[in-house]
């Protein structure tokens, strides 16, 4: 072969891999939360396959376009991330990697990202408050953020965890008490062995802020620059009534290298709870100013300034630059009365994390699906105004969804947006407009978010049934057949990802990397 071909096959395969060398490090895959991947030449058919008759482990001779499949615990709700070969994922321990360590745990798994073999684990003790704020056999919800050698996470104890992605294969670094940490406030150590996680440094939130979560700590962090910005989850108590703590922060940010804190929202959150504050914060340079967003327990969609200042009682606090309240008017009262909280046809807070995207932000409101459906709201919103900019910020929204737990995501090659709501329907909208062009019900609640890549829209639902939609705006529900349909073994309550060429999808009790 001559050498010019040989040197143009060489480029061509250089090219090829570095396309698809495209991780998904951080919940969104970047800061600006959009569920959106530049992936192209994505698998578009698969089955899942069956499980062999009396247990747990898929029959790899029923599967298609599968490369690995590992198994999780009972319950999993968080989202995979994959950075440099390797893929992280939370659970619970229903399905021990460990056999000394037995019960219930939260458990963070790092997976070998071209085999799916165990890396190492963090496990995680249960804080012994039951339900109220550590509800059982919930696991790890948060999606881990990974930058350079370290990965970021909030555990089940409200607390935000930096971890070496090396595990211990390099030395204990940082934090040296593992052993006492896995086995709970006092309980006999157990050493974390060699295939166990090495925490560097933990910050917790209920000792350092007197935070009060509800039912679980969740969301995933920011990292910028020198910083980690996180969710506390500061919520009720089991009343349902009562927030313990109206004074503690929904928002705190940490030096990144120390987990020292440098800075906290003192907006006033707290007071103004619904029920919880769940939403995990996002970040861009707006309007060419670096700008926090956060969507909160009260309602209000927040922009916060990156650098803290010194606020009252000399503590350091984030700027709030712009508020703006995502709940109608129409949902607060009726007759002139307002409407309580949880009502289905009531006000709502933000659980969804907000997406930016062209200096605009774009967010829904909703309940914690025990709350059962209700009515919903989807708002564009112009952020780079200043205040309070309810009145002058909305570009639009859409009441037709319903209460939605949901991320959107937007395909800026054709402008338009996908979303879901829990009531189970998938939305495409103009994201410019907000004009509706179709909507596909799925025919089961939805607790995750819409993927789209290459053309095509992603995404599973509470029955373990997983679509493949084509994204654009002229295809019809009531004509069209989607893409692809399966049926995955379990309930599927996370959101689709795709990082190198590979799409994963985590069930209740397994994560699948699919691709051709």
């Amino acid at each position: 072969m001559k050498p010019m071909r040989l040197s143009l096959i060489a480029a061509f395969l250089v090219s090829t891999a570095l396309a698809q060398a495209d991780d998904w490090p951080v919940w969104g895959r970047n800061t600006t939360r959009n569920f959106y991947s530049p992936a192209r030449d994505t698998v578009s058919d698969f089955n899942p396959g069956r499980l062999k008759r009396g247990t747990e482990e898929v029959d790899p001779a029923t599967t298609k376009n599968i490369k690995w499949v590992a198994k999780l615990g009972s319950e999993a709700y968080g989202n995979p991330t994959v950075a440099n070969g390797r893929v992280y994922v939370g659970t619970n321990n229903e399905s021990p990697r460990d056999p000394r360590i037995q019960g219930d745990h939260g458990i963070l798994l790092c997976l070998d990202e071209a085999t799916g073999e165990l890396q190492w684990q963090l496990v995680v003790p249960k804080l012994g408050a039951g339900k109220v704020s550590d509800w059982e056999f919930l696991g790890i919800c948060s999606s881990p953020a990974v930058e350079g050698d370290r990965v970021y996470l909030i555990t089940s104890r409200c607390e935000i965890m930096c971890l070496d992605v090396a595990g211990l294969t390099n030395g204990n670094q940082g934090y040296q008490d593992e052993a006492a940490y896995i086995a709970g406030p006092g309980k006999p150590p157990v050493e974390p062995g060699p295939k166990g996680a090495d925490i560097l440094w933990i910050f917790d939130m209920r000792e350092e802020l007197g935070v009060f979560p509800h039912n679980i700590t969740s969301s995933s962090v920011l990292v910028l620059k020198d910083r980690v910005v996180a969710t506390t989850s500061n919520g009720q108590d089991w009343s349902h009534v009562n927030i313990p703590s109206p004074l503690a922060p929904t928002l705190v940010m940490v030096d990144k290298q120390t987990g020292e804190l440098m800075g906290e929202e003192g907006s006033g959150i707290s007071e103004r709870l619904k029920h919880c504050n769940w939403s995990s914060p996002a970040y861009d340079v707006i309007a060419g100013r670096p700008t926090i967003v956060f969507g909160a327990g009260d309602g209000f969609c927040y922009g916060f300034d990156i650098n803290p200042v010194k606020g009252d009682d000399d503590l350091m606090v984030l700027k709030e630059l712009w508020r703006y309240d995502c709940v109608p008017d129409k949902y607060k009262t009726r007759d002139g009365k307002p409407i309580k909280y949880p009502s289905a046809d009531g006000p709502s807070e933000i659980i969804a994390t907000p997406v930016l995207y062209q200096n605009r932000v774009y967010v829904s409101i909703g309940q914690d699906p025990e709350h059962g459906e209700g009515v919903g709201n989807l708002t564009c919103i112009d952020a780079t105004g200043s205040g309070d900019i309810t009145r002058t910020g909305k570009v639009w929204n859409f009441d037709g969804i319903k209460r939605s737990l949901s991320t959107v995501s937007i395909d800026p090659q054709s402008g338009l947006l996908f979303t879901a709501d829990y009531s189970g329907y998938v939305y495409c909208l103009n994201a410019d407009t907000g004009e509706l062009y179709w909507r596909y019900d799925m025919l089961a609640h939805l607790w995750g978010s819409t993927l789209v890549a290459d053309g095509k829209v992603y995404l599973g639902d509470e029955d373990g049934d997983f679509v493949i939609l084509p994204a654009r705006k002229d295809f019809d529900p009531d004509q069209d057949k989607p893409l692809l349909e399966v049926m995955f073994p379990t309930s599927i309550y996370s959101s689709p990802v795709i990082a190198n060429g590979v799409l994963y999808v985590a069930t209740h009790t397994h994560l699948y990397a699919i691709g051709k």
